[in-house]
């Protein structure tokens, strides 16, 4: 590999760009996939193992909680060993806390099953989106981070296809251990991914990088304070909406369409135009902006499906309408592994991103059980539009960082 030329100096995308764009992306969508298998497993898994309502929240907190541990022990791996290396290392690990899950007897068996998954999920994030924010050119980066993204919402909808189509038909334990046949991308990540040529400049400058001492200083620290603002505001959002939203559907809006599968087809299809085009407004109009437009749709419709439910009911068309602008306004995640890898040196960027992100995801162990508390009070759907007013707030808050629309990554 030509050092003088790095990859993200290239003038377009070539072979090796989209052998990364690629291969992180499969590995994103499969991570999505085995975090959220469970929430479309989750009926099934009570009936046979005896779980209440309170108990299924507590593994889903838990899988939750456990990504910030991945989070920030494979983002510091990464800074040190490469960011090819720990993908796989993660990619092997979520898959094979998915295969352990099948195994699960009582809840004790479960709970170390969904950790094993969430420590891999929570490395494999960080670590994919920096490999593809140091490759690819600055003024496409935007763009291709959101591409990367996409894996997200289709992860979603390989769940939901598993958990209501072959669960039924073969149980939850052969769902749970078919869905760790993504471990076999590590065999193509090793043959094809090039890795960033950017940490191996770093690497040979004999520097092993800075730890995570860095984010506790000054200037860092309160770039990252804020970063874990930002992110924690959204990914609630994301959760309030997502951990009982089936539920909600079904038990107090009795939808037909839930029973069908058509909201989620619905909502997988907002998220995928969302996640798509997020990054072409980021590029041209800017992060900050366009992060913003987005929350605010998101937060427009989650209000219309639950506070302001009684201007919609008996309208199926328009509820989907609302649901279809839900998942478009998800579309911000497509922001956030270009706009961190643009804001933190190379030093500390994986263990940045790896741990800003995904201790963020950690406090999300909260949402289940407080959701469950909430819906004794006000229902399902109080507890759910509490995800507006925190979408609402991440608009806000994404003015206090820079924006780094077209900066270099040196």
């Amino acid at each position: 590999m030509n050092s003088a030329v790095r990859l993200n100096q290239a003038d377009k995308p070539g072979r090796d760009h989209y052998a990364i764009l690629g291969l992180s992306w499969a590995g994103w969508l499969f991570d999505f996939y085995d975090l959220l298998l469970y929430s479309f497993l989750l009926l099934p898994i009570a009936n046979e193992l005896g779980f209440d309502r309170d108990q299924s929240a507590l593994v889903l907190g838990v899988s939750l909680g456990f990504t910030a541990l991945g989070g920030i022990a494979f983002g510091r791996l990464a800074d040190l060993y490469g960011r090819k290396a720990v993908l796989q290392w993660t990619i092997i690990m979520y898959s094979a806390g998915t295969f352990l899950s099948g195994l699960a007897d009582g809840m004790w068996s479960l709970l170390l099953a969904r950790m094993i998954t969430a420590v891999g999920v929570g490395g494999e994030w960080a670590t994919g989106h920096t490999m593809v924010s140091e490759t690819f050119p600055a003024k496409h980066r935007g763009h291709y981070g959101a591409l990367m993204q996409t894996g997200a919402p289709l992860g979603v909808g390989l769940a939901a296809i598993m958990g209501t189509w072959f669960a039924p038909q073969f149980g939850w334990r052969a769902t749970f251990m078919v869905s760790a046949l993504p471990a076999l991308i590590v065999i193509l990540i090793r043959r094809h991914m090039p890795e960033s040529d950017v940490w191996e400049e770093h690497r040979r400058s004999g520097f092993k990088g800075a730890g995570f001492a860095p984010l506790l200083r000054q200037p860092l620290r309160r770039l990252a304070g804020l970063c874990f603002l930002l992110t924690a505001l959204n990914m609630s959002g994301y959760w309030f909406t997502y951990s009982w939203l089936p539920g909600y559907l079904t038990t107090e809006r009795n939808l037909s369409v839930v029973h069908s599968g058509l909201w989620v087809l619905v909502i997988v299809t907002g998220e995928l135009v969302g996640y798509g085009s997020f990054g072409w407004f980021a590029d041209r109009f800017g992060r900050k902006p366009a992060f913003t437009a987005f929350a605010t749709i998101m937060a427009a419709g989650l209000l219309m499906i639950t506070v302001f439910w009684p201007l919609i009911e008996g309208q199926p068309a328009l509820i989907l309408v609302f649901m279809l602008l839900v998942g478009f306004g998800t579309g911000t995640w497509s922001m956030f592994g270009p706009f961190f890898s643009e804001l933190f040196p190379t030093a500390v960027r994986n263990t940045a991103v790896g741990s800003i992100f995904n201790s963020a995801r950690g406090v999300q162990f909260f949402t289940p059980l407080i959701i469950s508390v909430v819906a004794r009070a006000a229902g399902l759907a109080g507890g759910i539009a509490l995800a507006a007013g925190f979408s609402l707030a991440a608009a806000i808050v994404i003015w206090t960082l820079p924006e780094t629309r077209g900066r270099e990554i040196d």
